[in-house]
């Protein structure tokens, strides 16, 4: 069974999460329209939809950049709903499309994983006084992504190649032992190798037993192939939530036939169609 937090809540709890933009004009758009969502620990969900079905909002409303219209949002028992995202940042971590958004591309790969760890909670109980003593512990926790980075920790991260660039990103995001992951496309922007080698790094760190990992993919494989479940979003709604063993059995056509009796279309019709 998997672990929830300390208080015996889930880890994340999202009830009837609602969000409109342009709400009084002709562009009004429903991007979340009553949203349910549980995660505990150790959970791994793959998120799947054509664009514009409310996945980045999700993310937005989840990390705090966006407040939504009603609903609750509970991380690790406490309700943030209407918390900014900086009074959150301890809990929820995210990882995003781009290579070099959210590390510093002119600082070095130690001060990037430094000053990450120094905002995390963890980091603010522990001050390790000596130099040394700091830079042996990054390059412990950079020798763990299998990447060669604790050779390089004095390089900048903006000379990094895409691949490295996103194992930096995903160590900073998870050093200090977040309740939630949010990993936005992460891989969207890599190279097939380098995207390969960053999706078994993300299984690696997703089965961390404190922590609850949200992936948003377009990789319908990817989707079935990583994590323990497989959540559909459409219009603002998530119409399909499948693990275990049906999971286990389902391939990518099953998961396109999902889509359409779930959201109720017809695929051939989706200009922005997920990708198989």
């Amino acid at each position: 069974m998997a672990k929830v937090s300390s208080d015996g809540t889930s880890l994340l709890e999202v009830r009837g999460l609602r969000k409109t933009f342009n709400p009084e004009g002709s562009l009004a758009h429903v991007a979340l329209d009553g949203v349910d969502l549980t995660m505990k620990a150790g959970e791994f969900a793959c998120i799947v939809g054509s664009n514009g079905a409310g996945k980045t909002t999700l993310f937005n409303a989840i990390a705090g950049s966006v407040i939504p219209d009603a609903g609750l949002i509970r991380i690790g028992g406490e309700n943030v709903t209407f918390l900014p995202d900086y009074k959150r940042a301890r809990k929820v971590s995210r990882v995003f499309q781009d290579p070099l958004k959210g590390t510093a591309p002119n600082l070095t790969v130690a001060e990037n994983v430094s000053l990450a760890y120094g905002r995390s909670k963890r980091g603010s109980a522990l001050k390790m006084a000596m130099r040394k003593e700091k830079r042996e512990f990054i390059a412990e926790a950079l020798s763990t992504l299998g990447f060669g980075l604790e050779d390089r920790m004095d390089v900048k991260v903006g000379s990094l190649s895409g691949g490295q660039r996103q194992a930096v990103t995903l160590l900073m995001a998870t050093i200090g032992h977040p309740y939630l992951l949010l990993l936005d496309e992460h891989t969207a922007a890599l190279d097939p190798h380098a995207t390969e080698r960053v999706l078994e790094l993300t299984d690696r760190v997703a089965k961390a037993p404190d922590i609850a990992t949200l992936m948003i993919t377009h990789d319908l494989e990817d989707a079935l192939t990583h994590g323990t479940r497989t959540i559909v979003m459409h219009e603002g709604r998530i119409v399909a939530d499948v693990s275990g063993e049906e999971r286990e059995h389902m391939q990518v056509g099953d998961l396109l036939e999902l889509f359409r009796t779930s959201a109720g279309t017809k695929l051939a019709d989706d200009k922005v169609l997920l990708k198989a």
